[in-house]
C-alpha cells in the first residue's frame, strides 16, 4: 500500500528574497474558469504551506509546481506569493504520484481509481498510463475504452504541462490557454515550426513577443515568416491605430524596412511573394498600388461588389404610388414632409441603396418614421439597427420601434478568434427586407462587409448619417467613400426643423459646420463659451461647473447629465488629467467603497468607466436575458468590486458584467472621454475644454463632432483663439481605402 511521508517540522524556511517556489498544491481555494485567476495553498519542498495567487491556468490539486513571481501582502488576506510564470511539474514517487491522480488531474480517474491504479504500477504509473494503456484494463472497473480515454487525458495534461514550460519566459497563463485551447498538444510542433504564426493567428499575442520567441529558436532576421508577419504586423497596426485600410506600397516598404532592419528591396519582394500567394491583398489606383492585409482586401471587394448588387436589384413601385402613400402617411401623421424628405423617400423606392445625410434638427428622424410607416403599408419587412448601443437606444426612443445593434442584429456568436463571427450571413441572411442604420458614419469596413454579407439581394439598404463628423473609430471611411464614389442616390437634408426659439446648439452646429463662428449671445440658455486665455485655468473651471456652479443653478441632478468631451487624451485638460480631477471630486475615498489599483488607476465603486476596445466575449447579463460583446465606448458605472479575486461588476446601461483582471486594460475612467469616444452618443450636457493640443486634433469635424452630441446644453470652456482656429481648420482626417475607386469602376448608371 502507499503511504504518504510527512514533512519534517525541522525543514528550512522558504526565502522570501527569492522569486521562485516549488512544491506541491495541497489545495484549490478558489479558481475562476474564465480567466484562470487561482488561489492555492502550496505546500513548498521547504515544509511550509504558503498562499499563491495569479493566473495559472489547468492547475490542480496534487501537483507539483514551479512558481515564479513575488511576495505581496495583501491588506486583509495577509502574506501571498503573487505568480507571473507557471511551471508544472510531473510528481515523482508513488506517494505524489498518488496524490496528483487522486485531485482529478487526469479525466476518468478518481481517488479510487488512483489508488487501485498506483497500487498495481507504483512508481511506474506515468510511463504504464501514457506508454501502455492497455495494461491499465487489468484493473477491475476499468474497460479498454477507459482505459484509452485516460491515457488521451494524461497526454494531453503533458502536452499543457510543455506549452507552460516552452513559453513561460513569453507569454502569460491567460495567453497560454488561448494557445492550447486554439492548438491542443500541437501546439509547441506548431510555434516550434512557425512563431511567427502566435501574431497573425491570435489577438493576444503580439510581433514582438512572437519575434523573441522565434530568435530564441534560431530564426534569421532575414527568415520568410519573419517578414511576412512583420508586414502584415504593420498593415493591421495602422488599420487599427491609424484607420488606413490599407497602404501605399511604398510607405509600406519603408515602415517594414525600418521596423524589421532589413533593405527596401527585400522587403518588396516579400510583398509581392505574399500577394502572389493570396496572403495579401493589392489593388491600384491612378498607377498607386495600394497593399491589404487579406481580410480587409477582401472586406472592401466585398462591400462594392455586394452594395453596387443590391443597389440594381430593388423591385421598382410606380411614381404615382408612391406619392400617394407619401400623401397618406402626411395625413397620418398630421405633417408635411420637406421637397427634401420627399425626394429621400421617393428615392428609398427606386433605389436599392439610399444614402441620406444631415446635421442635427434636419428631420432625419421625421424620416425614419415616414419609411417605416410607408414601408409598412406595403407590407415589407423592416430592420432597424445603429453601431452602437447607445445610438441604437437613442433610434428606438426616437421611433417607437426597435432597434438594434448592427452586431445584435447579425447575432454575434462568442468566439476567441481575431474577428467576431456572426450567425447572420450570406448563408443564413436576414429576415428584413428594408434595413434602416442610423449613425451610418460609425460603420467601420469589417462590420460594414458583415452587414452586407447579411443582407438578402433584393432587399433595400438605407443609410443616415452626418457626413461633417469624425470617421469611425474601426479602420475605413465607409460613408465618405460611399458618398465620394457618386455610386448611390444621396439625399441632404439641409432644412433646419428642430430650431426652438432661443436655441443655438442647432444653429452653432451648423454654423461650424459652414465654417462660420459659432453665436455667443448674452442670454443664450444652451450654448455657452467661458473664455479662458490661461490653459492653467480649464480643468479647475470644469470640475467649478460640475461640482458647484451649474448644480446651484440647475439643481444637483445635473451632475449626472454632465459629460465632458475633449480632444485628446493628454495635455492640461486631456482625459487623463480631468479623470483624475473629476474622480476625486465627484466620487471621492470613502470607507465604504472598495478600491483597486491597476497599474496608472485607482478604480473605486461608482466610478464611471468605458470600455477602450471591442470584446466579442466578454458575457453579459440584462433583464434575465444572457448575451455577449462589450464594445468601444461603451459607458458604465462600477458597481462592486472584489479585491480578493480580483474582480469587478460593471453596469453597462443594465448590461451587468462581471469583469477579471486581464479584463481591467480595456477599461479607462469615463467622466471625460476623447470626442472620437463620444461618437453615436447623445449626452443632456456637454462640456467641452478647447486648449492647445496639436493641430491635428484641432480640426472643424472634431468640433462639430462635439457640438452635436449636447441634446440640451454645450458649454465651452478655454481660448477663444484656439475655438476660432477650429472653425477654420477644415482638414480632414486622410485614411488610405480603395472602396471609393472599387465603387466608380463598378458603377451602375440609375435605371
Amino acid at each position: 500500500m502507499v503511504t504518504v511521508k510527512k514533512k519534517s517540522a525541522s525543514a528550512p524556511r522558504v526565502d522570501r528574497n527569492a522569486g521562485e517556489l516549488t512544491g506541491t498544491v495541497e489545495e484549490i481555494v478558489y479558481q475562476n474558469k474564465l480567466n484562470d485567476y487561482t488561489v492555492l495553498e502550496l505546500g513548498t519542498d521547504e515544509g511550509e504551506l504558503v498562499t499563491a495567487v495569479g493566473q495559472m491556468p489547468y492547475v490542480g490539486e496534487g501537483e507539483r509546481v514551479r512558481l515564479f513571481g513575488e511576495w505581496t501582502r495583501h491588506s486583509e488576506y495577509g502574506e501571498q506569493f503573487s505568480v507571473s510564470v507557471v511551471e508544472k511539474l510531473l510528481p515523482t514517487g508513488a506517494a505524489e504520484i498518488l496524490k496528483y491522480l487522486s485531485g482529478r488531474n487526469v479525466r476518468g480517474i478518481g481517488p479510487v481509481t488512483a489508488l487501485k491504479i498506483v497500487n498495481r504500477f507504483g512508481d511506474d504509473t506515468f510511463d504504464v498510463i501514457e506508454q501502455h494503456p492497455e495494461w491499465l484494463s487489468d484493473i477491475p472497473g476499468i474497460s479498454r475504452k477507459k482505459a484509452a480515454e485516460i491515457s488521451e487525458a494524461f497526454r494531453e495534461q503533458a502536452g499543457i504541462r510543455e506549452l507552460m514550460v516552452f513559453c513561460q519566459n513569453y507569454i502569460g497563463s491567460t495567453s497560454i490557454s488561448h494557445i492550447y485551447e486554439k492548438w491542443g498538444s500541437r501546439a509547441v510542433g506548431v510555434i516550434r515550426e512557425n512563431p511567427y504564426i502566435l501574431c497573425e493567428e491570435t489577438d493576444t499575442i503580439g510581433f514582438d513577443r512572437a519575434d523573441a520567441i522565434a530568435r530564441n529558436l534560431g530564426f534569421p532576421a532575414d527568415a520568410p515568416e519573419r517578414l511576412a508577419a512583420g508586414i502584415n504586423y504593420i498593415l493591421r497596426y495602422n488599420a487599427s491605430v491609424n484607420g488606413h485600410v490599407c497602404l501605399p506600397i511604398d510607405r509600406l516598404v519603408e515602415a517594414a524596412s525600418e521596423e524589421l532592419g532589413t533593405d527596401g528591396e527585400t522587403v518588396r519582394k516579400t510583398v509581392v511573394e505574399q500577394t502572389a500567394a493570396g496572403r495579401l491583398g493589392s489593388y491600384t489606383v491612378d498607377g498607386t498600388e495600394y497593399v491589404f492585409a487579406r481580410e480587409y482586401g477582401e472586406d472592401e471587394d466585398a462591400v462594392a461588389r455586394r452594395m453596387i448588387a443590391l443597389d440594381a436589384s430593388a423591385p421598382e413601385v410606380s411614381a404615382d404610388n408612391i406619392d400617394r402613400l407619401i400623401d397618406r402617411a402626411e395625413n397620418e401623421f398630421a405633417i408635411r414632409y420637406s421637397k427634401d424628405q420627399r425626394q429621400a423617400i421617393f428615392e428609398a423606392f427606386c433605389r436599392g441603396v439610399l444614402i441620406v445625410t444631415g446635421g442635427p434638427g434636419t428631420g432625419k428622424t421625421t424620416l425614419i418614421r415616414a419609411l417605416l410607416r410607408i414601408f409598412g403599408m406595403l407590407g415589407h419587412k423592416c430592420a432597424l439597427a445603429a453601431p452602437t448601443g447607445r445610438a441604437a437606444k437613442k433610434m428606438s426612443e426616437a421611433t417607437q420601434e426597435e432597434a438594434k445593434t448592427i452586431h445584435r442584429m447579425l447575432e454575434m456568436e462568442k468566439v476567441s478568434d481575431l474577428r467576431p463571427r456572426f450567425n447572420r450571413t450570406e448563408a443564413n441572411p436576414l429576415d428584413e427586407n428594408v434595413i434602416v442604420i442610423d449613425e451610418a458614419s460609425m460603420i467601420d469596413l469589417p462590420l460594414m462587409a458583415a452587414l452586407l454579407r447579411a443582407i438578402r439581394i433584393g432587399s433595400r439598404l438605407i443609410l443616415i448619417g452626418d457626413a461633417g463628423q469624425l470617421p469611425s473609430v474601426g479602420c475605413g471611411n465607409v460613408l465618405a467613400d460611399l458618398i465620394s464614389s457618386g455610386a448611390f442616390s444621396t439625399v441632404c437634408l439641409n432644412r433646419i426643423f428642430r430650431q426652438e426659439e432661443g436655441s443655438l446648439i442647432i444653429e452653432n452646429a451648423h454654423r461650424i459646420h459652414a465654417g462660420e463662428l459659432p453665436k455667443l449671445a448674452r442670454d443664450a440658455s444652451d450654448f455657452f463659451f467661458l473664455h479662458r486665455p490661461d490653459e492653467e485655468d480649464i480643468p479647475g473651471t470644469v470640475v467649478d461647473l460640475i461640482n458647484d456652479r451649474l448644480p446651484r443653478t440647475y439643481t444637483d441632478a445635473i451632475r449626472e447629465q454632465i459629460q465632458v468631451i475633449t480632444p485628446s487624451r493628454r495635455g492640461k485638460a486631456g482625459t487623463i488629467q480631468l479623470n483624475a480631477l473629476l474622480q476625486n471630486c465627484l466620487n471621492p475615498p470613502d470607507r465604504k467603497k472598495k478600491e483597486f489599483r491597476f497599474r496608472d488607476f485607482l478604480f473605486r465603486e461608482g466610478d464611471k468607466i468605458m470600455q477602450i476596445k471591442n470584446n466579442y466575449e466578454t458575457e453579459w447579463k440584462k433583464d434575465g436575458c444572457d448575451g455577449v460583446g462589450v464594445f468601444n465606448g461603451d459607458i458604465g458605472v462600477i458597481r462592486s468590486i472584489d479585491p480578493a479575486n480580483e474582480e469587478m461588476t460593471l453596469d453597462f446601461d443594465g448590461r451587468i458584467s462581471v469583469y477579471h483582471r486581464e479584463q481591467f486594460e480595456e477599461l479607462e475612467h469615463a467622466y471625460a472621454i476623447t470626442v472620437h469616444k463620444s461618437q453615436g452618443s447623445e449626452y443632456p450636457v456637454v462640456l467641452m475644454p478647447v486648449y492647445y493640443c496639436g493641430t491635428m486634433l484641432q480640426s472643424r469635424n472634431l468640433l462639430y463632432t462635439a457640438v452635436t452630441r449636447a441634446k440640451k446644453m454645450a458649454i465651452l470652456v478655454g481660448r477663444a483663439d484656439i475655438l476660432e482656429y477650429m472653425v477654420k481648420n477644415n482638414r480632414q482626417e486622410v485614411r488610405y481605402t480603395c472602396l471609393s475607386d472599387r465603387l466608380r469602376r463598378a458603377r451602375v448608371f440609375p435605371r
